[in-house]
């Protein structure tokens, strides 16, 4: 399914706005999907399976790879600067498997010099000598998702690992070789309190991970807990987690770069940073997304099949769907992207990444800065304080 509107027009105090030729493409990412797991998380609203006891991994990369191959035409001639595994589960799959799919990846898209390459993985499917693989792979950044400590609160979602492993799984990442991962942490869970939440925190830190995610559990359509919701903290709980948190990951060295991301210096997830910077990525995989722009200044959003079972049929395609960006969807699109970064981006980027001319934001701007949710700067497109807190409430004046 094709939806086309980019020829239309962007109508800003009556007159259209031409879409360029893009300057220069972005750098180019790969996000790769393993839609597998031990078991469904309650609040998990990501496009994941209960694991059956023997995964088709051989099935599974071969279907990668020719779905790779119909995105290829798209990407000539570029490199890819960053991969990333994601689930699911992806530690599920063994060494042998993602070295087969990596090699056969590099023989289509040159890999760039510093690559960064992410794995997610749980601690209840750590294994010393299959990390140790992977890093010998050239996987080198690992992203652990903990989300809590306590017995009690790992339970209550739904998590198969306890707080001994989570502990173990950081030192054993350690062991293996990886210099560089990221620990995934949530806030505001059932029965929390601020001491619980600063509690787990403190833990994380003490673990001396390069990155940290740490982000509240909400509620999500199409999950247990939405149907089931279990008894959240109140308000007034949540702000003073969130306060308390972000003053002591600052006073520990993180600094905070987006919404739920805190990093060492020099830490910064760049996979993540191409996505919100509105660079583009090639996604391969059951259900997974893709964007990618082209010279003569298309930019087309791409989803695959989601089911296993159907991306795995030969009888199906591989793409789901496509849509080509319009002129009056971009501003919203690169500013629900950007303006996530704690100190958004220069606004130079907006027409670098669109090819939409900057005053085509201009009314936009002067009503976000006069309701003080974007900073008046005309050099850089970034929320303020409180901008970043009501970021929807921001966007809304970019909604053409």
């Amino acid at each position: 399914m094709s939806h086309d509107r980019s020829a239309s027009p962007l109508i800003l105090g009556g007159a259209p706005a031409p879409r360029a030729a893009l300057p220069q493409l972005p750098p180019l990412a790969l996000y790769i999907h393993i839609p597998w797991c031990v078991r469904k998380c309650p609040y998990c609203d990501f496009n994941s399976h209960a694991a059956s006891p023997t995964l088709p991994e051989e099935e599974y990369v071969d279907a990668l790879l020719a779905d790779l191959d119909q995105d290829l035409h798209a990407v000539y001639g570029r490199e890819l600067s960053s991969i990333f595994f994601g689930g699911g589960t992806p530690s599920l799959f063994s060494a042998q498997a993602l070295g087969r799919l990596l090699a056969g990846v590099e023989q289509r898209i040159p890999f760039a010099a510093d690559i960064e390459i992410t794995l997610e993985a749980n601690p209840g499917t750590f294994e010393q000598e299959k990390f140790t693989a992977y890093r010998a792979l050239g996987i080198n950044r690992l992203s652990i998702g903990i989300q809590s400590f306590q017995e009690q609160k790992l339970q209550a979602l739904g998590r198969i690992h306890s707080g001994a492993e989570a502990i173990r799984a950081a030192d054993m990442a350690r062991q293996a070789g990886f210099d560089n991962f990221n620990l995934d942490l949530m806030h505001g869970l059932p029965d929390q309190s601020l001491d619980d939440a600063l509690d787990d925190l403190r833990q994380a830190i003490a673990m001396q991970p390069t990155h940290l995610s740490w982000y509240q559990l909400t509620l999500e359509p199409n999950t247990v807990f939405w149907n089931q919701p279990p008894l959240l903290p109140e308000d007034d709980i949540l702000w003073d987690i969130q306060e308390a948190g972000q003053a002591l990951l600052a006073e520990h060295g993180y600094a905070q770069y987006e919404v739920s991301a805190y990093a060492q210096p020099g830490r910064a997830a760049r996979h993540n940073l191409n996505y919100w910077s509105f660079g583009d990525f090639i996604g391969i995989g059951a259900g997974a997304h893709g964007k990618l722009s082209h010279p003569d200044g298309r930019i087309l959003r791409t989803w695959k099949t989601r089911l296993p079972k159907d991306y795995l049929n030969p009888a199906k395609q591989f793409k789901a769907g496509e849509k080509a960006l319009g002129n009056d969807e971009l501003p919203f699109e690169f500013l629900m992207n950007a303006l996530r970064l704690t100190d958004g981006v220069d606004a130079a980027l907006f027409a670098q990444r669109t090819g939409l001319d900057l005053a085509s934001l201009a009314e936009g701007r002067r009503q976000a800065e006069q309701s003080g949710l974007l900073q008046v700067e005309p050099s850089r497109l970034a929320a303020t304080a409180r901008g970043q807190l009501f970021l929807n409430d921001l966007l809304q004046y970019f909604l053409i």
